[in-house]
């Protein structure tokens, strides 16, 4: 559980990394100064200058960020982000919300390269023929622990979870023999279903999801257009998703009861139970994660790249730019409006699903 941790959370810090390194490249290209490229955020730990640019790491890892020469304004200089055309610098505040979904895309293509299996539940999924039900974690001392399941074991005979939970309400008590698979091959074992359990364990004290190979494999050379036009599918299901989610805010229903709202240690948490589905899932829920990242940070609100752009285009209506004092305040305190909504969502939603995990031993 630890080392799936690391990856979803390395994973993470990856996709900002590449965000930022959207900005850098075309700033870069126009010719502008990139002061730092940096790795966390400071108070720095070491850096190295290659031309006129530190590269640094720093101590707090929570993303990373490009510092632009000039781009707080107050700089009257060809080399500087204000010293730009508009257009130039409009592109450089999108540059890292393209490079989400170019990511997006790459990740995707790879996807549909190798196929990937994604928990479906008991419903019933368009153009899907074929399920499984698999392990996906085993209580101590359970019966199922007893049987010798683990998991990633697949239950075989067993179209939907409900079939299963039906199979061991009948055999409470009583030994049922069992088949399931385990890399390839198939086993057979006596498993006694529990009359009492402790709570949130059931009669086999074993996890169990439902998948479905939603993603089939491509060829290579139909893998990228693919993955490509599915890049696009999410965006439009993620842009839907977004415009239910605010609709019903607005409308005075509150939070819509399918939000599964998460801060960094919930995005983590979803990252590493992702892994537990295979590589295909995993880096399906990265793809899906970038385009998220990348529509997240169009919304208008300062101290977001959409919020910087807000900037720029009243500067070109109004033909003059934001007071700098204006935009820097404006800007600290979304900063600190972010962190503190960041710091809800942890306590509120992210630290129960640990409690949540900790207590199933997962």
């Amino acid at each position: 559980m630890i080392v799936t941790l690391l990856i979803a959370f390395l994973s993470l810090i990856a996709l900002m990394i590449i965000h930022e390194f959207g900005h850098f490249i075309i700033a870069k290209k126009f010719g502008v100064k990139v002061e730092e490229f940096g790795i966390g955020y400071p108070p720095r730990l070491f850096g190295k200058q290659f031309g006129e640019t530190i590269y640094s790491v720093n101590l707090i890892p929570l993303g990373a960020f490009v510092r632009i020469y000039g781009e707080e304004g107050g700089v009257d200089d060809y080399r500087s982000f204000v010293g730009l055309a508009i257009w130039k610098r409009i592109l450089i505040v999108l540059g890292g919300v393209l490079a989400f979904w170019i990511a997006s895309a790459i990740i995707f293509s790879f996807v549909f390269f190798i196929g990937a299996s994604v928990p479906v539940g008991d419903q019933d999924v368009v153009g899907v023929t074929s399920t499984q039900v698999l392990v996906m974690a085993v209580q101590a001392d359970s019966p199922a622990q007893k049987a010798g399941l683990k998991p990633k074991d697949e239950i075989v005979g067993f179209n939907k979870i409900a079939d299963f939970q039906a199979f061991i309400e009948a055999n409470k008590g009583a030994a049922a023999s069992l088949t399931f698979k385990r890399d390839g091959k198939e086993m057979t074992v006596s498993l006694t279903p529990r009359v009492t359990y402790p709570e949130g364990q059931g009669p086999t004290g074993v996890a169990l999801e439902r998948v479905a190979n939603v993603i089939e494999k491509a060829p290579w050379y139909l893998a990228p257009v693919k993955g490509i036009m599915f890049t696009g599918e999410i965006t439009w299901a993620a842009l839907a998703g977004v415009y239910g989610f605010f609709t019903s805010i607005f409308s005075g229903q509150g939070v819509p009861p399918e939000a599964q709202l998460a801060g960094p240690v919930g995005i983590t948490i979803f990252l590493s139970k992702a892994a537990d589905y295979g590589v295909g899932f995993f880096l399906y829920f990265i793809g899906s994660l970038s385009v998220l990242l990348a529509i997240f940070n169009l919304f208008p609100i300062p101290a977001l790249d959409g919020g910087k752009l807000l900037f720029l285009i009243i500067e070109k209506i109004q033909k003059k730019p934001v007071p700098v004092n204006w935009e820097q305040g404006l800007t600290i305190l979304c900063f600190v409006l972010l962190i503190t909504m960041s710091i809800f969502i942890t306590v509120k939603f992210d630290i129960p699903r640990v409690v949540e995990l900790w207590r199933a031993g997962l």
